[in-house]
């Protein structure tokens, strides 16, 4: 007969479900909260108390950030709580062994009562499903630890960990190029150039473990660089666009972000120059503390042309 070990039970929900108890993922979303796909690792919080919120979550894009490690433990409830917790576990218990005892179920919760009546809390593993090696760092970890008041066990969270997780949770925006002329720009004339799909400027997640801590991270846009595709070509203006990269065309409207193009594209390949435009967005957190920029790119196809002019000659006997 198998035991049923605290592991065997976390992994087959009963863990997921005592999380439910202290407010966090619900019974029918074991994996709980899931952020940020494709090209970076994201997150994908499991059996974890942290609650994450803000209007960064959600965006198509992140910039490959990973946690140094990938799973850690949390701070859960007190012996009291534990065991009661523990106690309502017992149907799952017998229903996965028919054939265990009474005894079998007293020897498994007997770790629990041992600690009642003493000062402390039980640490649970948690880990980022989103990491390949996540389910692994879990699983090598013990299922639950008690520890004194105001001590952290070995692997226990830290706050620059919290923080770090807030920080792989953010996305900025991707976004589209747009120019006039929309079709077909000329030599030496001014190419205005804009993003759509850009949303909040300012983005931010939180990351709150409850009644223990919190740590923000936020990433503001601070400015648009463009790239024509050719050295024959001048940005407007030189250094990157700023805030203006939102100022979309209208006649009359100076020009504040764009370029003016000096050589026609038939050579290229496509008969076009390649334009790329990348948003650096500044990221710092609270508590105090600066990443890397994040950096995002996309381009655009932009042919252009000579403007061809007609020289008539005077009638030489006018």
């Amino acid at each position: 007969m198998t035991p049923v070990t605290p592991r065997l039970l976390v992994l087959l929900g009963v863990g997921a479900l005592a999380l439910t108890a202290a407010g966090t993922a619900a019974a029918d979303d074991p994996k709980g909260q899931k952020y940020q796909d494709g090209r970076t690792v994201g997150i994908e919080l499991t059996h974890s108390r942290i609650i994450l919120s803000g209007n960064g979550i959600g965006g198509k894009r992140g910039d490959g950030f990973r946690l140094k490690r990938p799973c850690w433990y949390e701070p859960g409830p007190d012996a009291d709580q534990m065991l009661k917790e523990q106690e309502e576990v017992r149907p799952y218990f017998f229903k996965l062994q028919p054939n265990a005892s009474e005894d079998d179920f007293k020897k498994y919760i007997k770790q629990f009562s041992d600690q009642v009546g003493k000062k402390g809390r039980w640490w649970r593993p948690a880990y980022n499903n989103k990491d390949p090696n996540g389910m692994a760092c879990w699983t090598a970890l013990e299922p639950f630890v008690f520890v004194p008041p105001g001590e952290t066990p070995p692997g226990g969270i830290t706050r620059e960990e919290l923080r770090d997780i807030a920080r792989a949770a953010l996305t900025v925006p991707e976004f589209k190029i747009r120019t006039s002329p929309t079709v077909k720009s000329y030599v030496n004339l001014s190419t205005y150039v804009w993003l759509t799909g850009m949303g909040a400027t300012t983005r931010s997640v939180t990351a709150t473990l409850p009644e223990v801590a919190s740590a923000t991270v936020t990433a503001e846009l601070e400015n648009l660089t463009l790239k024509p595709g050719t050295s024959d070509a001048v940005t407007v203006p030189k250094k990157g666009c700023g805030t203006n990269f939102e100022l979309v065309y209208a006649k009359g409207n100076p020009l504040k972000c764009g370029i003016i193009y000096h050589q026609a594209s038939d050579g290229q390949p496509g008969g076009a120059y390649e334009l790329t435009a990348t948003t650096v967005w500044g990221v710092t957190s609270d508590p105090q503390f600066n990443y890397e920029d994040i950096q995002v790119s996309a381009t655009r196809s932009v042919p252009v042309g000579e403007v061809q002019t007609t020289v008539r000659e005077s009638d030489s006997g006018s």
